[in-house]
């Protein structure tokens, strides 16, 4: 694991170049934390094109949504927010996505992305399975609870419930 006061990554917003470094990046992430909470074929059946072909359409659409951070050429974390994807929506942003290769938990790195990814003034929601407390304690240390809201994840039968943290005074909004 890399050294807490070593900040060996970069934070840069989705190029050409990363995009199947982030697909190789997503599919590892989904694999190191959610074996034994997502089925094992839900798991095995990613596939690494399929993957980069969706993120180079989502960088060509929305090019400041993402955000990967990468140890030389490797992709190791990415955050991706916008709009809320909820019917009723309870914030103005929703974090989509926020994953870190198991080799950096603990270094930093997730909480930066978040930065990265969401701005403090601004109210933001997300989705986490309800039984991954590694990730939803995460969450409540920056500022996210529950607010109610659950539903079943789109690719398994494992429930999810929604995290929301209030929009955080800053020097521009004091």
């Amino acid at each position: 694991m890399a050294e807490l006061s070593t900040r060996a990554w970069r934070i840069t917003p989705l190029a050409a170049e990363h995009v199947r470094g982030l697909a190789e990046c997503h599919i590892a992430c989904w694999r190191e934390a959610y074996r034994g909470l997502v089925p094992d074929h839900v798991l095995d059946a990613f596939d690494v094109d399929r993957r980069a072909e969706a993120f180079e359409r989502v960088r060509i659409a929305h090019p400041d949504r993402t955000h990967v951070a990468v140890v030389g050429s490797l992709v190791v974390g990415f955050a991706h927010a916008g709009p809320p994807r909820d019917r009723v929506p309870v914030a103005p942003l929703e974090l989509d996505a926020l994953y870190v290769r198991a080799d950096w938990y603990g270094t930093g790195l997730a909480r930066e992305l978040l930065d990265t990814a969401v701005a403090p003034e601004l109210s933001c929601s997300l989705w986490v399975f309800e039984d991954n407390p590694r990730a939803q304690a995460f969450y409540r240390k920056h500022g996210f609870a529950p607010e109610g809201a659950r539903k079943v994840e789109d690719f398994t039968i494992a429930m999810q419930l929604r995290m929301v943290r209030p929009a955080r005074a800053t020097e521009t909004t004091r």
